[in-house]
């Protein structure tokens, strides 16, 4: 009866779980990179954070947004990596490509773009935030782990802007 009452409760917190919004305080998660090492939001303590939260086939989607974002934070220096940190996420149940194939690919972006990369493999974080499926999810969230905005799909020219707007804006909170 345990059981079942357990799995009846669980299955409720799926049901009901309401998806990330800008404003809501962003719920933690625990993820893996390559090696095994574990990561969570805290991992970045006092940083603002842009998750990249990335279905395999869609990893081009918005690499126009991260060479943006690259070219602010070294050409420009308008955003300090000291107050930032962007990295990745993999949807490794949103692809049919096996996992070292994945690594590999994220093992070239993370070296690109000098980050890091995590794996979901089971899509808990797209289930729990309510992220879009086969597609290429943006989230930002201040040094307080507040989202202050969330793109699920590709980023226009317009948006890029704004976003990287905000970014520089929340450095000086």
């Amino acid at each position: 009866m345990r059981k079942i009452t357990l799995t009846l409760i669980l299955s409720l917190t799926v049901v009901f779980a309401q998806p990330l919004e800008v404003g809501m305080q962003a719920p933690e998660w625990v993820f893996q990179d390559a090696d095994g090492v574990d990561f969570t939001m805290d991992s970045w303590a006092g940083k603002i954070l842009q998750i990249n939260y990335v279905d395999p086939d869609e990893s081009e989607m918005n690499e126009p947004f991260n060479d943006a974002v690259k070219k602010t934070i070294d050409v420009d220096k308008l955003i300090s990596r000291d107050n930032y940190k962007g990295f990745g996420i993999v949807d490794c149940a949103a692809t049919w490509k096996p996992d070292f194939l994945i690594r590999i690919i994220a093992g070239n972006k993370a070296k690109k773009f000098d980050t890091t990369i995590l794996f979901d493999y089971d899509a808990k974080l797209r289930n729990s935030w309510g992220l879009k499926k086969d597609s290429y999810n943006v989230v930002i969230l201040d040094k307080d782990r507040v989202c202050r905005a969330i793109v699920r799909g590709k980023i226009t020219e317009e948006k890029q802007k704004e976003l990287i707007q905000l970014i520089i804006d929340l450095q000086n909170e």
